[in-house]
């Protein structure tokens, strides 16, 4: 896994500390969790996952010159957001991933589409993020970001 270090530090470090701590930690357990394939990078102004250009030539179907996103965290105003794209394209995966974080009993889920939000850094679910992390390769995400985005041209 590719991993820009230099913008990334960067990133985190202009944060500040209680922030820098949470980005890491889910930055961290993001990179273990995913599987093989995606790379680290900073994209939309944010630490990214992405599908690199090797497996997916392509790229995004909104900009073709970028790297097919999967996976983004970022520092916000008011909390910490996770953007998966996968849950917004699977809806089963999103289903598992809001009765998963219901079990835990740490609060109501503030998630839109395909962004997960924690105001309060210390309920951020890390093992949850590690398992939601875990369940699409790069090649499943592909297949998925396609059928659920990309357009048939005839």
């Amino acid at each position: 896994m590719q991993v820009d270090t230099v913008q990334i530090d960067s990133y985190i470090s202009s944060l500040d500390i209680e922030r820098a701590k949470a980005i890491t930690k889910l930055f961290s357990t993001m990179k273990k969790s995913l599987p093989k394939g995606f790379e680290a990078t900073i994209s939309y102004g944010m630490i990214g996952f992405v599908v690199p250009f090797d497996l997916y030539p392509k790229g995004y179907h909104c900009k073709p010159s970028l790297q097919l996103p999967f996976i983004n965290l970022a520092s916000q105003k008011n909390f910490v957001a996770i953007y998966h794209m996968g849950i917004y394209a699977n809806p089963t995966l999103m289903q598992w991933f809001v009765n998963s974080y219901a079990a835990l009993n740490i609060g109501k889920l503030d998630m839109g589409k395909s962004c997960i939000r924690f105001k309060k850094l210390d309920n951020i679910p890390y093992d949850l993020i590690a398992e939601l992390c875990s369940k699409m390769s790069p090649q499943e995400w592909i297949s998925c970001y396609e059928s659920a985005f990309v357009k048939n041209k005839k």
